[in-house]
């Protein structure tokens, strides 16, 4: 099948309601496992902390350090009081405080409105700009250094948790819907394969001699953004801040050089890998931003395994996946998740493609 063939409907499949995890488990690393093997088609039954056991001495495991901030704010309207979501996109400029966000509900939106945040209104905001039906800019107005003015969003933000998760953000929702190597602050979503890690299980890995690199992936929603046209190649993605350094790649390309597995963790790390390689099929730094989509039939030159959750229906991480593994053994793979009743989505189960 060739590139252009793909189809949107070929990534549909019904995920029964209770398989859609809505709280994590207690232990991170508790997650069941299930192993796709590309050579034969064959699946099997693992538990997450068992991937210590499928990978030897100098493999690579490349994970995404990004760092989800507490995106989702609430905040009132000026005169009517109307209570407004707002989701913050990213920070287009730092200085004057011009972000990019969403509304809800945005037929009240208008520039020239201004929006409280918090108790005693610690942060105003102006919608200087239409982007989208419920895109706007705003211009936050704050005095104090841009240090503060994140501790600000970080208080009164709350955890941006997918639609699916049909519960309000709790407490814990903080720590969980992280990752415990998230150093780089800029996410609005959690690059879901890391959060199998536990403390112990990094432990085990370095133990066992297998190399943990970290490339920065400030994950978007345009990740998550439906795609709308039936025609794969004509859906446009919008652009991610990506960061390789030296020492990531020195670590990669010293596994490729051994022939070792180099496993991508999450369809991020995935993209990340895939956006910066080099005319010998080595990585090499970047620093910039992508907009690369990837979907069947996609030769990757990287990774050689991935570890990734769950997806849901047509969204451009399955689609992702299916380039990895072939899209028919992906769906068949999903299928047996389901029959096994795997946990499913963001606080889900974890598959891994050999």
């Amino acid at each position: 099948m060739s590139m252009q063939r793909m189809k949107l409907s070929q990534f549909r499949y019904d995920v029964p309601k209770d398989l859609v995890a809505q709280y994590p488990l207690d232990n991170r690393d508790d997650s069941r496992l299930l192993v796709v093997h590309r050579d034969t088609g064959k699946f099997e039954h693992r538990m997450f902390k068992d991937v210590v056991d499928m990978f030897d001495e100098g493999d690579v495991f490349v994970a995404n350090n990004t760092k989800v901030f507490p995106a989702k704010m609430y905040g009132n309207k000026e005169k009517t009081g109307a209570v407004i979501e707002v989701f913050l996109l990213r920070e287009l400029n730092r200085e004057s405080l011009l972000w990019d966000v969403l509304v809800d509900p945005a037929r009240k939106i208008r520039i020239g409105n201004k929006l409280y945040f918090g108790e005693n209104d610690q942060l105003v905001a102006e919608v200087i700009d239409n982007t989208t039906s419920r895109g706007r800019t705003l211009r936050f107005l704050f005095n104090g250094s841009h240090e503060e003015f994140m501790q600000t969003i970080n208080e009164l933000g709350e955890t941006p948790l997918p639609r699916y998760m049909t519960r309000p953000a709790e407490p814990e929702d903080r720590d969980r819907f992280q990752t415990i190597y998230a150093t780089e602050e800029g996410a609005v979503a959690v690059p879901t394969a890391g959060l199998h890690f536990s403390k112990n299980l990094l432990k085990r890995l370095e133990i066992k001699g297998i190399d943990m690199a970290f490339l920065t992936l400030h994950i978007g929603l345009g990740t998550f953004r439906e795609v709308e046209v039936e025609d794969l190649s004509k859906h446009k993605v919008d652009s991610e801040q990506l960061i390789i350094n030296e020492q990531c790649v020195s670590q990669v390309n010293h596994g490729i050089e051994q022939g070792k597995k180099v496993v991508a963790v999450g369809t991020t790390a995935l993209r990340g890998l895939e956006n910066s390689v080099s005319t010998t099929n080595t990585l090499k730094p970047f620093s910039g931003w992508t907009n690369r989509f990837i979907y069947p039939n996609y030769d990757f030159q990287i990774a050689n395994a991935l570890i990734t959750n769950f997806h849901t229906p047509q969204s451009t991480l399955l689609m992702v996946t299916s380039a990895f593994a072939g899209h028919e053994l992906t769906m068949e793979a999903y299928h047996e998740a389901i029959k096994e009743k795997y946990r499913f989505f963001a606080y889900g189960d974890a598959l891994l493609i050999l």
